[in-house]
């Protein structure tokens, strides 16, 4: 699961994405799929694949008869085709122009990608077009506006200690409302949308640490850039904001997720 744009600069280290958000993935995929609903036999299309986890959660429990998935960043397409080559065909391109004909699949979902495409509008529009009549376009996001990503208490960490905070790409777009809006700008029919929390624990404080701060993360570069002090402060302060439960850090993050239909005709 991974963001189609600015993959270069941003996501073209695979392992670092696959150690920060993997297991994130992992558990908010499943829940997703389960809202989906889609049925057995079905031709997915898996756009933004990352390394491979909602592929991966495709295979297991959609009964698919197809997958093919996409994504901008080559490095991450790499790692997920090493893992699910046997069951799914991998491609890289850009959700805005995407290499399929049209009506080609049952089932187009995203996951984690919608916010950080560069043009939405013709990304959802690509989406609808490579659905059939009838197919299902889906996807799901973390709540950025509302701090709810699995990011949130690094974040409320460098806000404590009067740092300046970048704005994640799309923020506003990943919204309820704005992914609605974005739906139905696309003539997409019945869309519903849903939110949801999933929970990650990690086994200590260096376990967490190392997976906040991946090489391709414009935090992680700030991080880099503080002095030693600074850095010192920073652990510290996120000690104290970062949960825990049972003694280990435990956490939940939020999804806003989407699914519209695809009408017989455009109108």
């Amino acid at each position: 699961m991974s963001r189609m744009a600015d993959a270069a600069h941003r996501f073209d280290d695979g392992e670092a994405y696959e150690r920060f958000m993997g297991a994130w993935s992992r558990a908010a995929a499943p829940v997703f799929l389960d809202w989906l609903g889609a049925p057995g036999k079905a031709r997915w299309l898996d756009l933004g694949c990352g390394t491979g986890v909602l592929s991966e959660a495709i295979v297991a429990s959609a009964a698919p008869s197809e997958v093919q998935a996409i994504d901008a960043a080559r490095a991450q397409v790499e790692i997920a085709a090493r893992k699910l080559g046997k069951d799914v065909r991998f491609h890289v391109g850009r959700a805005e122009s995407l290499p399929f004909a049209d009506g080609r699949f049952d089932v187009v979902a995203s996951a984690l990608v919608i916010n950080f495409v560069a043009d939405r509008a013709r990304a959802t529009c690509e989406m609808r077009r490579v659905v059939r009549d009838g197919g299902v376009v889906a996807g799901f996001v973390w709540d950025f506006a509302a701090e709810r990503s699995p990011s949130w208490p690094m974040r409320e960490a460098l806000r404590r200690m009067g740092k300046a905070v970048p704005e994640v790409p799309g923020t506003k777009e990943a919204t309820e409302a704005s992914l609605r809006r974005l739906f139905e700008a696309a003539r997409l029919d019945a869309v519903e949308t849903m939110v949801y929390e999933v929970a990650v624990a990690f086994r200590d404080f260096q376990d967490y640490w190392e997976s906040q701060t991946p090489s391709y993360s414009p935090t992680t570069h700030a991080i880099q850039a503080m002095g030693g002090s600074d850095r010192a402060l920073l652990q510290r302060t996120l000690d104290d904001v970062v949960p825990r439960r049972a003694g280990r850090i435990e956490y939940s993050a939020r999804a806003n997720a989407i699914k519209g239909v695809k009408a017989g005709s455009a109108r």
